[in-house]
């Protein structure tokens, strides 16, 4: 080999020594702390140099790493569940790293009272309505607000008191003899109804419809699971929101009944069906005087009982704030709801306070505590089946005499007639 050849190949190996150092020497070790948005620390979050993958780390139990990269790399950061996100270090050898919850990841996941499940593997057995959902509907009741928003889930009304307790069916009913009533949780805790809760305190209401929630919470979750989460506090300054909504209501339509010479007419035909004019001449007098009935001043029962216009009035506001120690969401409800029916009204007030207190890191104090009263006023509507006539407002409310029958007034009374077969029993 000539000596020229030696002395390229000399210079050659030189030159990549030099290169080789100059690229060590700007290798630097860049610490930092991996934390999310409430500024909790996140374990096991993987730090990688773009570029070459094989140079990494992940955080350790106080969301802390450590890497030598080059001055000018950039690091890329993920975490499952939350945004990747890159981080160009420009010579920074210390560094913090706020990573976002990516929201289209965790659509593909469902907590299922204690664990959780792919929604793909749930698909049509939960459902859940939002907030904003259950603002837009102003209704007294929780339970109203679910009607038709979910596939499989009935929501019906017992009867038309102001206080009348909705009935769930999830996937219908499952028992003939036994109670078909979906589980409620609240807050983390089973509870025996949610209609005492404020449309507006809740943050989102799920249903499991599928029946492998009793392997979670065994046969109490047979006819399905209700999981109601109610609003807490949130970091940042105190906001204070009001909202109220009035309706009224009145009846849509009211059956014909008899004129006071109708109702005469009707007894004397009764009374010759039955063989009892002695009991028609004894209350109506003669037939022959029955003309004397056409200008009788008469009473539509109907109107008297629930033909005046109902109105109900629902108001809340709402505190929320707090800061990274303690957060607080306060609540004051009031609902007004008078009713068509005479002597049927409906009242609730309700105050819910939660606390989010954080004294020292990974300690956590949740203090939730929720206040009802309640005066309901049914006007006897519910009392269908009682042995006295005078609680059978609703039955009764066509049957009545429309007009003051001397003699007959006080059979009404009796507490084993009924309005229309007075004469056939006499």
């Amino acid at each position: 080999m000539s000596n020229k050849m030696k002395n390229m190949r000399a210079f050659l190996l030189s030159l990549m020594a030099v290169i080789s150092l100059s690229v060590s020497a700007q290798n630097v070790t860049v610490k930092g702390t991996v934390t999310d948005k409430t500024r909790e620390t996140v374990i096991g979050a993987s730090v990688v140099e773009k570029g070459n993958t094989s140079n990494g780390t992940i955080t350790d139990i106080d969301g802390d790493f450590s890497l030598s990269v080059p001055s000018n790399a950039t690091l890329v950061v993920s975490y499952v569940g939350m945004t990747t996100q890159e981080v160009a270090l420009k010579g920074q050898r210390t560094v913090n790293i706020v990573l976002a919850d990516d929201a289209q990841a965790l659509e593909e996941v469902v907590a299922i009272g204690y664990g959780t499940a792919k929604k793909k593997d749930l698909t049509g057995s939960v459902a859940t309505v939002n907030s904003e959902t259950l603002a837009a509907v102003p209704v007294a009741n929780a339970t109203e607000a679910l009607q038709g928003k979910m596939a499989g889930v009935q929501v019906t009304t017992t009867e038309g008191s102001p206080d009348a307790e909705m009935k769930i069916r999830v996937r219908g009913g499952g028992s003939i003899t036994q109670s078909n009533e979906p589980l409620f949780i609240v807050d983390g805790f089973p509870v025996e109804s949610i209609s005492d809760i404020p449309p507006t305190d809740i943050e989102d209401i799920t249903v499991l419809k599928d029946t492998s929630s009793t392997a979670i919470y065994g046969s109490r979750g047979a006819n399905g699971v209700i999981i109601v989460t109610t609003k807490n506090g949130k970091e940042g300054k105190m906001s204070v929101s009001y909202n109220a909504y009035y309706s009224w209501k009145k009846v849509a339509n009211k059956l014909d009944v008899l004129s006071a010479r109708d109702y005469a007419d009707w007894q004397y035909e009764l009374a010759l069906l039955t063989d009892k004019l002695d009991n028609y001449n004894k209350y109506f007098g003669n037939y022959q005087d029955l003309d004397l009935y056409d200008n009788v001043a008469t009473n539509d029962w109907q109107d008297l009982t629930f033909g005046r216009t109902g109105h109900t009035f629902n108001h809340n506001i709402s505190l929320n704030g707090g800061n990274d120690k303690i957060k607080y969401a306060f609540s004051y409800s009031h609902m007004d709801d008078k009713a068509i029916m005479k002597m049927s009204d409906f009242k609730r007030d309700n105050a819910n306070l939660k606390l989010n207190h954080k004294p020292v890191k990974n300690v956590t104090i949740d203090l939730s505590a929720r206040f009802s009263r309640t005066k309901i006023n049914d006007g006897g509507a519910n009392d269908a089946n009682s042995s006295l006539n005078t609680d059978k407002r609703l039955k009764y409310t066509v049957q009545y005499t429309p007009f003051p029958v001397p003699g007959l007034s006080d059979e009404l009374n009796s507490d084993n007639e009924e309005p229309n077969s007075l004469l056939i029993n006499h």
